[in-house]
C-alpha cells in the first residue's frame, strides 16, 4: 500500500491514495491555514470510521441481515501536550434494517473492534478505545 502527500501552499497539502484517489487536508486558520479540507488527525479518525463501518457491513450482509443503513459517529480526546495523540476514541455505531438482530450487530462490531479492522488495532494500542450500538427499526 502507498500514498502521497504534497505541500500546496502554507499548511494544505493534497494526499493521493496508491489507488488513484485525493484528498485535501488543510490547517485552521490560527496554524496559517484557510480551513478548506479536514485536518490530518481528522483524517486518522476517518479512517477508522471507514475502516470499521466497512467490517460491520460486509460481516452483517455476508450474514444476510437486513440492514440498511450504518452511521459510526467517533468522539476523540487527545493528549494536552506534545505529541497529542488520542487518548480515547468512542465510537457510536447507529446500525438500520427491518428487523435487523441487535445480538448480531453487536457481534459484527465486535469482531471488527477485536478481529478485522486495522486501525482499530492500531490506535487502540495507544488509546483506551470503547464503542456502543445503536440498532433501529426502520
Amino acid at each position: 500500500m502507498k500514498a502521497r502527500v504534497k505541500w500546496v501552499q502554507d499548511v494544505m497539502f493534497v494526499g493521493e491514495s496508491g489507488s488513484g484517489h485525493g484528498v485535501v487536508m488543510d490547517g485552521a486558520p490560527d496554524f496559517g491555514g484557510r480551513n478548506l479540507g479536514p485536518r490530518p488527525m481528522e483524517m486518522l479518525l476517518l479512517g477508522l470510521g471507514g475502516c470499521t463501518a466497512f467490517d460491520v457491513m460486509h460481516i452483517l450482509r455476508r450474514g444476510r441481515e437486513p440492514v440498511e443503513d450504518c452511521v459510526v459517529e467517533i468522539d476523540a480526546v487527545r493528549a494536552e501536550t506534545d505529541p497529542k495523540v488520542f487518548t480515547r476514541i468512542h465510537l457510536r455505531y447507529v446500525l438500520t434494517g427491518k428487523g435487523l438482530s441487535r445480538a448480531k450487530a453487536e457481534r459484527a462490531v465486535g469482531l471488527s473492534a477485536e478481529k478485522y479492522c486495522s486501525a482499530t488495532v492500531m490506535l487502540g494500542a495507544v488509546a483506551e478505545m470503547t464503542h456502543e450500538v445503536e440498532v433501529r427499526d426502520s
